[in-house]
């Protein structure tokens, strides 16, 4: 977007509304705070009230209604302490509302993006239960069982849900450029040309780039399509205040020196404008960052993707568990599935078809048939056609496709029998695509890093665009699991996948 559409105080939201200047700080940072704590204030009204939702829920669940039942913590006869369940719930709604405070869930940097904010909120429920069942063991209060089995999990799941809600909808204000932090890039020019187009790639972020600062090009001229050189470094005070900017990125390749960048955080701290340092690392997920201060150095750490021990143990007993129980649901539907396959068009009901696996070892992964039985031999003719990303053979319309494969294909449920090769260890759930033989011979070298963990049902090829992908980004996509993946990742992809598979995107 050219920087005239993010105003510095535009009133274009119902949040937005009510934001205004603020004394002693320059007017676009005192918008940007005063939204945030807007912001961070409605969300703080939701989980008071998802956890009310939650606390007293479980006590009529428990007590009924109308009636309330009282906690007794003992102190020897007459010492007894007495008091009523509704008051155990006042204070566990307060604790836990006061506990996702001092975890620091609704903090503005990570709200409506990343993990971390679901991470604080389960690390804030945990921490206060834990601390709650600590005090009850203390006091020997015989808190009802069934009474914190329903306030978890309820309030947790609660939480989760009214997150989840708030962040589609600061998502939806942030693709129409609301609600965003003006951030300047400074650095040389193709480090901040590299920075600039994978923030401005993803704007749930929340980061409007509106410029950059560079030596290396002349003002005026343009970093990328939209965003211009505000001018050298010399000045770089004088750009953040001209162009309303709130935030400045330092790229891992600059000519500061280490005096002059504390002399930027300085300015920046009097202007109450966020530094964010970019390193050059890419493609490296935070839990495998870890930053250590050495004599006043931020030295980071950065860990290697781990394939085998606990994680692993832990990722294949999920895959197991899950297909099985996943093979026993679901084999009503898919006995009726492979009945009507074969009703509607000559040919066996599974298609099975050569894969390369983990390790380059390859195995017969199962799908439903979703093509006329000769398919394989008509290819040749259609090559010329194809609308994949230059590998893959991909085509729209493909004729071969029968009419119930089409179905099939659009909302992925051809791919349910892979379920048996996640059972016999052949795939996972979570994964990169499992590629043909023809691919892997294609490979660049790197590339072959694909194939250091198991291929997936699912994986972020399916929840970012499936066959829209270019081929380069769907190498990225896989590279980048293979080298970030954890059990939070894999459980998020799978709910991405549902939400992929209604809407269809790229399914032909």
């Amino acid at each position: 977007m050219a920087v005239d559409e993010f105003p510095a105080a535009g009133i274009r939201t119902p949040l937005e509304k009510w934001v205004g200047p603020e004394p002693g700080l320059p007017s676009a940072v005192a918008h940007v705070r005063r939204w945030q704590r807007l912001l961070a204030g409605a969300i703080s009204i939701t989980d008071l009230l998802v956890i009310a939702v939650a606390v007293v829920t479980a006590q009529v669940l428990r007590f009924g209604f109308g009636s309330d039942d009282t906690l007794v913590f003992p102190g020897g006869g007459t010492l007894d302490v007495t008091i009523t369940y509704t008051v155990v719930s006042a204070v566990m709604i307060a604790g836990w509302a006061l506990t996702l405070r001092l975890f620091d869930s609704r903090d503005p940097k990570i709200i409506g993006t990343g993990l971390l904010e679901y991470k604080r909120l389960t690390n804030a429920t945990l921490a206060f239960f834990g601390v709650f069942a600590i005090v009850a063991f203390a006091t020997q209060a015989q808190v009802g069982r069934s009474y914190l089995l329903v306030a978890l999990p309820l309030g947790w799941a609660l939480l989760m849900l009214s997150r989840w809600l708030w962040r589609h909808w600061l998502m939806r204000q942030r693709r129409q450029g609301r609600l965003m932090n003006r951030a300047v890039v400074l650095g040389d020019l193709a480090s901040a040309a590299h920075v600039a187009a994978q923030i401005r790639g993803d704007t749930g972020c929340g980061i409007a780039i509106i410029g950059a600062v560079t030596g290396d090009a002349a003002p005026g001229e343009k970093l990328l399509d939209g965003i211009p050189v505000l001018g050298e470094w010399s000045d770089i005070f004088g750009h953040i205040d001209r162009s309303g900017a709130d935030t400045v990125i330092v790229t891992g390749n600059h000519p500061l020196s280490p005096r002059q960048l504390r002399e930027l955080g300085w300015g920046l701290e009097e202007r109450k404008a966020n530094l964010i340092v970019a390193p050059a690392l890419t493609d490296i997920a935070g839990p495998r960052i870890h930053s250590t201060p050495v004599a006043g150095l931020p030295l980071i750490h950065v860990d290697y993707p781990e394939f085998t021990g606990v994680k692993a143990t832990l990722k294949r007993s999920s895959d197991l568990v899950t297909s099985i129980l996943g093979l026993i649901i679901l084999s009503p539907a898919m006995l009726i599935i492979a009945l009507v396959i074969r009703a509607t068009s000559p040919g066996p009901a599974i298609y099975r078809q050569e894969r390369v696996g983990m390790h380059g070892k390859t195995f017969r992964m199962l799908k439903f048939r979703t093509m006329v039985e000769d398919a394989e031999q008509q290819l040749s003719s259609l090559l010329d056609a194809s609308e994949g990303n230059g590998v893959l053979f991909k085509i729209r319309n493909d004729p071969r496709i029968t009419r119930i494969g089409r179905f099939l294909r659009r909302y992925s449920i051809d791919e349910l029998p892979q379920l048996w090769n996640v059972i016999k260890g052949d795939m996972s759930l979570v994964g990169p695509r499992p590629p043909l033989a023809s691919e892997v011979r294609s490979y660049d070298r790197w590339v072959h890093r694909r194939l250091l963990v198991k291929p997936g049902i699912t994986g972020l090829w399916q929840v970012s665009g499936r066959s829209n992908l270019s081929w380069d980004d769907s190498v990225r996509l896989d590279l980048y699991y293979v080298e970030n993946w954890s059990m939070t990742a894999d459980l998020v992809i799978m709910w991405r996948t549902v939400r992929a598979v209604i809407r269809s995107d790229g399914a032909y």
